[in-house]
């Protein structure tokens, strides 16, 4: 642990812009690559109801956060532009986990979170943002998606019960489409 931390205090200011730069890159491509994602797979199962109901959350998290943007106008911690509040990239990402999350369940929604949350840190690392910006941001995206979206079992009456046979047990699942 020492030596780690001796090698990172040994980093020259380029080295640690470098890593900024490679920690900003990778959320910005999470930015494009996670909603895709979803889209994809919403159209795959042709999920005409949860797409609605994505576009719905999509457009109150753009619609909230550019205007809280062009409203505050606070200045990013790299100073670039007055733009900071709230973070973009975290309320878009968190909106995106959230519907999944919300529509398709915790199996999806756990590593949707995850990554939405390393896409906040992204922008605090970049200097992008401050964590008020990222908590704001997340906020805004869950908020959204958890009023626009229902779960994909209750719209197609999803049931799952145990069964047993007496020597063995399992669970059965039934849906409508």
């Amino acid at each position: 642990l020492l030596a780690f931390a001796l090698t990172v205090s040994a980093q020259t200011s380029t080295e640690l812009s470098d890593s900024r730069k490679a920690v900003k890159t990778s959320g910005d491509v999470l930015l494009v690559a996670m909603p895709v994602a979803t889209l994809t797979g919403v159209l795959i199962e042709r999920d005409w109801t949860g797409l609605k109901q994505a576009a719905f959350t999509t457009a109150t998290t753009l619609g909230a956060t550019y205007l809280l943007k062009y409203t505050v106008k606070k200045t990013r911690p790299d100073g670039s532009d007055c733009h900071s509040f709230p973070s973009a990239h975290t309320s878009i990402l968190f909106a995106n986990a959230g519907f999944v999350e919300r529509r398709y369940g915790w199996k999806l929604g756990v590593p949707a979170f995850a990554l939405a949350t390393y896409v906040g840190w992204s922008r605090t690392y970049a200097r992008k943002h401050d964590w008020w910006d990222v908590v704001t941001g997340a906020a805004i995206g869950a908020g959204s998606a958890y009023i626009f979206t229902r779960p994909w079992s209750r719209n197609h009456n999803l049931s799952i019960a145990p069964v047993s046979d007496g020597e063995h047990f399992g669970l059965v699942a039934s849906f409508t489409l």
